[in-house]
C-alpha cells in the first residue's frame, strides 16, 4: 500500500531509548479491530500527535510468539469465562533484532494488565531455568503444567504519544499455526492503546470514535485457539469471532 507507506514515513521517529520512558508495565488497555484499508486515513489524522518507533532504519517490526497453556487449555478457559485473575504465558521473539523474552501477562480483577519478562536466547518449547522461576513467581502454576499450544506471527507498528504517557500498537499480517493447521488474516488490524491510570487523553481513541470503530477485540491468543482447536468452548466468543471474521474477509 504505497499511500500507507508514504504516511508512515511522515511520522517523527522515536528510538527504543525514548520508548523506555513509556514502558507502562502496569497499564490499562483499549483494543480496536478494523480493516487494513482504513489505516491511511487514520494515520493521516493522528500524525501530529504521535511519534513512531524506528530501529535500525525500520518502522515495521516482525514478531513471533509461542503461547503455552495447560493440558486442558485452562488459561484459555479462564479468558472465555471472563474470570480474574488470569494469565498469558509465552515466548516472544523480535525477529528483526533477534531479541527474545519469556513473558507472563496478568490481568487483575481491577482491570490492570501487568507484564513481567526475562531475556532468553530463543523461543523454546519448554519452560525452564529463569523462565520457570518467573512462572512460579507470577502464577500458581509449575512449568510441568504447560505445553506449547499456538504460534502467532505478525508485523507491528509502535507509537508513543507526544503529550500523554501512551503507547499505541498497530498489528497487521497476522498468521496462526498449530500442528499442520494455519490461519492467515492479511486484511485485519488489531490496534491497542496502552495508558496508565493518570492518562485520559488519546487522539487515537478519538479518531476511532469519529469513525464509529467501537472498542472491543479478542486477544490474539483466544482468537487463535477458538479458531484452530475445534473442541474448545467458544459460546461466549461466537459473536466476536463472527465480527472479526467479517472484518478480515
Amino acid at each position: 500500500m504505497p499511500e500507507l507507506d508514504a504516511i508512515i514515513e511522515r511520522f517523527e521517529s522515536v528510538s527504543l531509548e525514548g520508548m523506555d520512558k513509556v514502558k507502562l508495565l502496569e497499564r490499562f488497555d483499549t483494543k480496536f479491530t478494523f480493516r487494513k484499508d482504513q489505516l491511511s486515513g487514520i494515520f493521516d489524522e493522528i500524525l501530529p500527535h504521535y511519534r513512531m518507533l524506528e530501529v535500525s532504519g525500520t518502522r515495521f517490526h516482525r514478531y513471533e510468539t509461542l503461547y503455552f497453556d495447560t493440558g486442558n487449555l485452562g488459561l484459555y478457559s479462564k479468558h472465555h469465562s471472563g474470570k480474574f485473575t488470569r494469565h498469558k504465558v509465552r515466548y516472544r521473539k523480535y525477529l528483526d533484532s533477534q531479541l527474545c523474552f519469556f513473558e507472563v501477562k496478568t490481568k487483575t480483577n481491577k482491570g490492570r494488565t501487568l507484564k513481567q519478562r526475562v531475556r532468553r536466547a530463543d523461543i523454546r518449547e519448554v519452560i525452564e531455568g529463569e523462565a520457570e522461576a518467573l512462572l512460579r513467581k507470577e502464577t500458581p502454576f509449575r512449568a510441568s503444567n504447560f505445553r506449547p499450544v499456538l504460534r502467532v506471527e505478525f508485523t507491528r507498528l509502535t507509537f508513543v504519544g507526544k503529550s500523554a504517557p501512551e503507547r499505541l500498537t498497530i498489528d497487521t499480517n497476522l498468521s496462526y499455526r498449530v500442528g499442520g493447521k494455519s490461519l492467515l488474516l492479511p486484511s485485519l488490524v488489531i490496534a491497542e492503546v496502552k495508558r496508565d491510570r493518570s492518562s485520559s487523553e488519546s487522539f487515537f481513541v478519538e479518531a476511532m470514535r469519529r469513525r464509529r470503530i467501537w472498542q472491543g477485540s479478542m486477544s490474539k491468543y483466544c482468537f487463535g485457539v477458538a479458531n484452530l482447536y475445534p473442541l474448545v468452548k467458544r459460546n461466549l466468543f461466537k459473536e466476536r469471532i463472527r465480527q472479526i471474521n467479517e472484518i478480515a474477509a
